[in-house]
């Protein structure tokens, strides 16, 4: 229980609070847990989405009204990790100094850039899913978002110098977890795109491929994980994944 008030308090605006201490198990034991915050998430967006439209409002607006919420419903801290990442990796200087920039407070142009793409890229996807009227595809791309950061946090991944969050949560999640985890997520998927049952699972499993892969480079990168990160790695997993369950093969 302390893990999941923890995983709700770290990931939502949700007045729960979280324990008094919180220790690198319990806090790998939260992230263990942040599929089911994401699909808690999702199931919102997908309600929302479809009130939205069915009160008259074009899908194209009612799709960036979702993605803001959504924003709100996180204290936008994803959104905010991936402009940090991004500025990050936009730099030439050193490790310690890419950090340095991450953690400025501000956001520089690589990172308005990436946050404009991102969310221009979520509000059209959501809105091409609801003309879809692929609801599950939906609920899934915003859950799938959680469970990438699962194996970003996988045992061998070390946590940046000075990295508050990322030194509770790097390297915390067994194999197992993560293998389970996607799983779960691949066979959801069947059902994500009824037309064609194939995509869903090839979405997801790309998504989360596509995230390792940047979770990767982040870390060698950064010197390893940090929060922001985790943020980024939330970011690109929906917008991948509600675009490719888009997707009309």
């Amino acid at each position: 229980m302390n893990a999941l008030r923890l995983a709700v308090s770290w990931l939502t605006i949700v007045p729960i609070t979280g324990p008094a201490v919180v220790d690198r198990r319990t806090a790998g034991h939260a992230i263990s847990l942040a599929p089911l915050i994401g699909l808690a998430l999702g199931a919102f967006a997908a309600g929302a989405l479809w009130s939205l439209v069915s009160a008259g409002l074009t899908a194209l607006l009612a799709g960036l009204l979702v993605v803001g919420m959504l924003a709100l419903l996180t204290r936008g801290m994803h959104l905010d990790g991936l402009a940090d990442t991004v500025d990050g990796l936009g730099s030439y200087g050193p490790p310690q100094r890419a950090r340095e920039i991450m953690k400025s407070g501000g956001a520089g142009p690589f990172g308005v850039a990436a946050l404009i793409f991102a969310v221009a890229v979520q509000a059209v996807a959501f809105a091409t899913l609801a003309d879809q009227h692929r609801w599950l595809a939906l609920v899934l791309a915003v859950t799938v978002s959680r469970v990438a950061v699962v194996p970003a946090c996988r045992t061998g991944i070390r946590a940046a110098p000075d990295a508050g969050f990322g030194a509770l949560v790097a390297g915390t999640q067994p194999r197992a977890v993560v293998l389970i985890w996607t799983a779960i997520a691949v066979g959801i998927a069947v059902w994500a795109v009824p037309d064609n049952l194939w995509l869903g699972p090839v979405v997801v499993i790309a998504a989360l491929a596509a995230t390792v892969v940047v979770t990767r480079h982040c870390v060698r990168r950064f010197e390893g994980l940090s929060g922001d990160i985790l943020g980024a790695v939330v970011e690109i997993t929906v917008s991948i994944a509600a675009v490719g369950f888009s997707l009309a093969l």
